[in-house]
This record gives C-alpha cells, sequence and structure tokens, in this order.
C-alpha cells in the first residue's frame, strides 16, 4: 500500500486544499467545548445542536460555516487533549474519512500534540484490500492526502520519521493480514529478505537442512507437521559509531492449528496472527534504519508452520533446542515457546547488551489483560525501559511478574524441562516467560545473564471489535512504535 502524501501548513485555512476540514471537540463539564483553529470559533454555538458530545471516536460532519471546503468534520477528542488524545483522534478522523482524497486539520497543538496527531492520522490511512474484488469499492479508498495546520511546522526529519512509523506499521499490518495459504515460513523469509535489501540491511536465511545441522530443533520440531518447511532468519543493521547491540527475537508460526493438540474451530479463527511478533521485529529494525537511529540491532524471526500430521510431533517427544537443552512436549499448541527458545538461543550466542522477544505466545495473556494491554515481563531494568518508551509511544502496556517458584511446574521426568503443564491452566502467562527466561545467554564476560524482556501482544495484535482510532478490523501492527521509542532512546556511546 501506498503512504498518504503528509503535509503541514503555517498559512491560514482560506488557503487549504481540502475536501473536508477536520476541527476538534473535547468533553467538558458544561458540554462539548471547540478545539479548533479561530477562524471556526462560530461552529462552537452548534456542537450540541449537531451532536457533537467530544467523545472519542465521534465524528460528526456539517457544512463548513467558513465555506472554505466542501464540509467539515468534527471529531471528538475525549475529555484531556493531550498527545496520546490527538494521536487517537487523527487516526480516527482519517480512518471514518475513508473514500475522501483530500482532508485538513485545523486543530491547534503544541509541538508534540502536532506530531502524534499526524502519526495518527497517517496510521488511520491504512486499508487492505489485496483480496477484494466484487466488494472494493472506490467510497472506501484511504485518504491520500493529508495536511495539517500548524504554526511550528516539524522538521524534515521529524516528518521522515511519521512515515517511517507508517509505513512500519502497514509491513506488520499486511503480513498479518495476508492469507496463510498466501505466507508460507518460505515466502515470509523471501519477504524478509526483500525487506532487508530495500533497506540496504543484511539477511540471513537458515534453511530447514542447516537448521538442522546447527541444532534448532524447536523450529524444526514445531515445522515437520507441515508440508510447508520451516525458517530462521536473522535481519542486521550496523550503523557506523554504535556501540549498543539490541536483539530483538519474534515468534513467527505463520498459521497455528494446535499441531496434534488440535484447537477447536473457533480458536483457530485468526491464527494468521500467529506470526505477528516477527512481522514486528522485522518492521522495526527496517524503520530504525531508515530514520538512521545509532543503535546496532539484530532481529531474529523464528517461522514455521504448527500443523497436525502424520509427520508432526507428538505431545511426549523430546525436542534438542539450540545450544543442547532438552524439552518434553507436553502441549503441541504451545509451540511459539519453542521457535522462540532456539531464537533467543542464537541471539544471545552474539551477546548484545539487551535481548527483547515479541510474540503472541499465549491465550492467558488475554484473558489477564483482554485486548487493549499488552504485557510486559523480565528484568527490572529493561521492562522499565519498555514501559517508558511505551507511554511514549502511545501504547499501553502493563509490567507482570515471573515468580521462581513456577520454574517448578515445568520438571520434567524424562527432559531438562516440559513446554507445559496441560490441565493446570494458572498464570499460563507467566509460566510461559518463565520458560523462555530459561534460554537467554549470559553476558560475553559471563557475570550474568544478558538483560531481557518478554512482550506477549496475544491481546492486541489483531482487532476484531469495533473500529477505534486509527485501528479497524485486522492487524494492529502493534509493539512497533514502542520498540522503535525504545530503540531510539538508545544512542552510540
Amino acid at each position: 500500500m501506498t503512504s498518504p502524501e503528509l503535509t503541514f501548513s503555517t498559512a491560514d485555512p482560506s488557503s487549504l486544499d481540502a475536501e473536508v476540514i477536520v476541527i476538534g471537540a473535547r468533553r467538558g463539564e458544561d458540554g462539548p467545548e471547540l478545539v479548533a483553529h479561530a477562524s471556526y470559533a462560530g461552529v462552537a454555538g452548534h456542537l450540541s445542536a449537531l451532536g457533537v458530545t467530544g467523545a472519542p471516536d465521534q465524528l460528526v460532519r456539517a457544512v463548513d460555516p467558513t465555506g472554505r471546503a466542501g464540509a467539515v468534520a468534527i471529531v471528538g477528542l475525549g475529555g484531556t487533549v493531550d498527545a496520546d488524545a490527538l494521536r487517537v483522534a487523527g487516526g480516527s478522523a482519517i480512518r471514518q474519512l475513508a473514500g475522501t482524497s483530500r482532508v485538513a486539520f485545523a486543530i491547534p497543538a503544541d509541538r508534540a500534540g502536532i506530531l502524534a496527531l499526524a502519526e495518527g492520522a497517517a496510521l488511520g490511512s491504512y486499508a487492505f484490500t489485496a483480496f477484494r474484488q466484487a466488494s472494493l469499492s472506490p467510497a472506501k479508498e484511504p485518504v491520500a492526502h493529508i495536511e495539517i495546520l500548524t504554526d511550528d511546522a516539524p522538521t524534515d526529519a521529524e516528518r521522515a520519521r511519521i512515515l517511517a512509523v507508517e509505513r512500519a506499521v502497514t509491513l506488520v499490518r499486511d503480513l498479518v493480514n495476508t492469507p496463510p495459504a498466501d505466507l508460507s515460513p518460505v515466502e515470509f523469509a523471501d519477504r524478509a529478505r526483500q525487506v532487508a535489501d530495500q533497506g540496504g540491511l543484511t539477511a540471513i536465511v537458515w534453511s530447514e537442512d542447516e537448521l538442522v545441522e546447527q541444532g534448532f530443533g524447536g523450529i524444526i520440531g514445531v515445522g515437520k507437521g507441515s508440508t510447508r518447511p520451516p525458517r530462521l532468519v536473522k535481519v542486521s543493521y550496523s550503523p557506523d559509531g554504535a556501540t549498543q547491540h539490541l536483539a530483538l527475537v519474534g515468534k513467527g508460526i505463520t498459521f497455528d492449528s494446535g499441531g496434534l493438540s488440535l484447537k477447536p474451530a473457533a480458536s483457530m479463527q485468526s491464527m494468521k496472527s500467529d506470526m505477528t511478533g516477527a512481522a514486528v521485529v522485522l518492521a522495526v529494525i527496517a524503520a530504525a534504519a531508515e530514520i538512521g537511529v545509532p543503535l546496532r540491532m539484530t532481529a531474529w524471526m523464528c517461522l514455521a508452520e504448527n500443523m497436525p500430521s502424520g509427520s508432526a510431533m507428538r505431545p511426549d517427544d523430546v525436542l534438542r533446542i539450540r545450544g543442547g537443552r532438552t524439552v518434553e512436549v507436553t502441549n503441541t499448541d504451545a509451540e511459539g515457546r519453542l521457535v522462540l527458545a532456539d531464537g533467543l538461543v542464537a541471539a544471545g550466542e552474539e551477546h548484545p547488551d539487551a535481548i527483547i522477544d515479541v510474540a503472541t505466545l499465549t491465550g492467558a495473556q488475554v484473558v489477564a489483560l483482554g485486548h487493549s494491554y499488552s504485557a510486559v515481563m523480565g528484568d527490572d531494568a529493561i521492562v522499565e525501559q519498555v514501559l517508558s518508551a511505551a507511554k511514549t509511544a502511545g501504547e499501553p502496556f502493563w509490567p507482570m511478574p515471573l515468580p521462581d517458584d513456577l520454574l517448578r511446574r515445568l520438571d520434567s521426568d524424562v527432559a531438562d524441562l516440559k513446554n507445559a503443564t496441560p490441565g493446570d491452566t494458572a498464570a499460563g502467562m507467566l509460566l510461559a516467560g518463565v520458560f523462555l527466561r530459561e534460554f537467554i545467554g549470559r553476558t560475553e564476560d559471563g557475570s550474568t545473564t544478558i538483560p531481557w524482556a518478554h512482550l506477549d501482544i496475544a491481546g492486541t495484535a489483531m482487532h476484531s471489535g469495533k473500529p477505534r482510532g486509527h485501528s479497524g478490523s485486522g492487524a494492529t501492527g502493534v509493539a512497533v512504535r514502542t520498540l522503535l521509542a525504545l530503540a531510539e532512546a538508545h544512542r552510540a556511546e
């Protein structure tokens, strides 16, 4: 999909070339209050009559009283007008104005607010139409031209960052929304190589035979039930002068049937999204390279399709993970942690300064936090960095503990540990995190384990409810903005 044209204007609204001009309204104690350029002050007295409440995601169209555009659209900002509210409002307005070619915003805000408004608007222009034909309507084409009125126009670098974020989130959305028949592990690997080539990055792809030869037993074990072989992809970004190294590891199950521990039919819906973590780490490293983040980064994509067949791994099988540790498989539907174990070990072999893994890992995450909050767990210091970056990006994350005593539940009679505890669902999200922690390597001097955080985005990777903000139905691209903000927070020493 083509990115929208994004421009900023310091001129009077009379010069804006737009079909619709968007202004804002917030919820005040005594009713809706107008948030708009002074030339639209006359609209304030008509908000209640128009049904405007100022609630987030509300969009009310009316004839533009100034005659500058065909229509004015009043978007709800909620009770507090800050960067987060403006990001949501920008995305909501552009999403709901699909079918309009040119849209302009005349909502006053400080510099941070304008940047957030622009980012949200760019993200709201997304539409996935690759598999539509008879139902493809020109009336629903995404907004192609977005102009934002401001007295303090962003720099070229700030504008470039907004578009890099939009492209990164779009990459994730496109990959996740693609039907699984059209995105096998091999096809995903090819796409990753293409993204790397376009961004001047280095990509290495492990074939099935190479995975076997080099001891990636988790990825091989999960992938052997499918006729479409697994892959491991490493994409590297090494800018001049960078002294810090961040490794990102993404779960890339291109479709998850549950394997022989077959999911119920309803639970199999949307399992094309089980590769979101891999898509996220690919998009983040591509965006970081595009905007020149001064940080060495490595993205590992652990790709497999979890299918039931005569060659599929069985409950009671024992897999040998990269590095030699053995895992008894007690549930083939707890496969994500098996492929991630391989990826975490491989990432740790390079002794990065930190490792972060991203995965749609557990249904327990959805039970605990629902569909608005993602979970983060791991070492306290890096968890705090993730939370700080998430706040900057406007993506809700919530910290979760990793109690040491949970590890005893993973004791195996035949292997070093087992991958799950069927029949005992207590603390399932935390148990998965404790399992992953066992595969974090040590620092180069061997003094301690590498700082690590685990992001479980099972409930937030896809949006199937009522559209909100810049998210319609389908993939959200969650965690891209958080991880990019975290990478930007690091500076070359």
